[in-house]
């Protein structure tokens, strides 16, 4: 299979297992959004795909175990964006994304180097702020330049962790049409992990739902958010309409979990069919 291939994945921190046997496919020129509630080890997930964490299991990306590649390679091949992405504040935002290039190659600059920076830039509208320093930077315009980091590496794996969580609406609908394009148009297999769920329902092909570090749900937007699967992994009494063209368009009622008892909910719960 082309794109990226995880195999009964498993993962604990000492005792404590986070993933239990995850299995699926994320196939190229496409987005695909992970979603689930917190702690449900989507974090995790994406860096035992990275290689920063060693889980059980297996790996592939376009049929290539990435057990198989040593550290250079995998770092050519997955790109991934944390949630949280410091970086040196002596460091103006050109530099930050020309050295993020350079990590992914060699560390000689080619003029294609400087031209996929500055087109990188332009495509997230901050070409205005590649001599400013990283220091000076709002949280947005930081998240903006990570996400920039990540697209000229020019990865077959691009995993993103809620790269949208310190951006405006404005932003946010921007960078994932940004997003999508550049994966429809380049090959590359888009991981991206969002709370929103009408973002997700938006602009991923294909949806996975992780709860407990148990994939619960996988399919198309249409087939995996549905009202009692974000009932059973959220606990939330939720309607979910239709648009136009086919999108389902979420919108939560109330939480159904009732407080007068731990872990008790006002109506039961059914556990959704997983679909391929």
């Amino acid at each position: 299979m082309r794109g990226l291939r995880v195999e009964e994945l498993s993962f604990a921190y000492g005792a404590a297992p986070v993933l239990r046997g995850v299995s699926f496919g994320a196939p190229p020129a496409g987005v695909t959004a992970l979603i689930g509630p917190n702690a449900a080890g989507k974090s995790t997930l994406f860096k035992c795909i990275a290689g920063l964490l060693a889980g059980r299991g297996k790996i592939e990306v376009d049929g290539r175990p990435l057990a198989a590649m040593d550290r250079a390679e995998v770092n050519r091949t997955v790109a991934y964006l944390p949630q949280e992405n410091p970086t040196a504040a002596v460091l103006t935002v050109f530099e930050a994304v020309l050295l993020a290039r350079q990590h992914a190659g060699s560390w000689r600059v080619a003029d294609d180097d400087l031209t996929r920076v500055a087109a990188a830039l332009e495509d997230l509208g901050i070409a205005d702020l590649a001599l400013r320093y990283l220091n000076e930077l709002s949280g947005g315009q930081k998240q903006l330049v990570s996400i920039a980091q990540a697209l000229v590496r020019a990865p077959r794996v691009l995993l993103m962790d809620e790269p949208t969580s310190s951006l405006d609406l404005q932003r946010q609908l921007e960078v994932l049409g940004l997003i999508r394009r550049i994966a429809r148009e380049r090959g590359v297999t888009v991981v991206v992990a969002l709370h929103d769920l009408n973002l997700a329902a938006r602009h991923a092909d294909r949806v996975l739902v992780l709860d407990g570090g148990v994939l619960r749900a996988a399919g198309s937007p249409a087939d995996v958010l549905t009202p009692a699967t974000i009932l059973d992994v959220y606990g939330v009494e939720a309607r979910v309409d239709l648009d136009a063209e086919g999108v389902p368009v979420v919108t939560a009622l109330r939480s159904a979990r009732d407080p007068r008892a731990k872990g008790g909910y006002l109506c039961q719960p059914s556990r959704p069919q997983e679909t391929n």
